[in-house]
């Protein structure tokens, strides 16, 4: 039987990636680094809202960040995503492993 802690720390984790376009900004970082200006561009939404979905995906550790310049610079987090140089990419949440297709 799965450990409540693990089981809570998946939940949580599901929860930030389950929402449209958190799901949408993750698939634009696959592609490497950008910024919410970048980001908003691609996916067509307001900065405010980039920001704040961001805001939840780096609260849970899923996406990185560094400052260069006057930017902020978004990348996915190592230690939850990796990909097979193909078109494979995972996403490992610790209890369960998620396997995407990329385009």
């Amino acid at each position: 039987m799965t450990d409540p802690n693990e089981a809570q720390k998946c939940a949580d984790l599901l929860q930030a990636v389950g929402e449209k376009n958190r799901i949408r900004i993750i698939e634009c970082l696959w592609d490497g680094p950008k910024n919410v200006s970048e980001l908003a561009k691609l996916l067509k939404i307001e900065i405010v809202n980039v920001s704040h979905h961001l805001g939840v995906l780096k609260a849970s550790r899923l996406v990185q960040h560094e400052k260069q310049g006057r930017f902020v610079v978004y990348t996915l987090a190592p230690d939850y995503f990796s990909a097979d140089h193909g078109k494979l990419a995972y996403l490992n949440l610790g209890w369960c492993q998620l396997q995407l297709n990329k385009k």
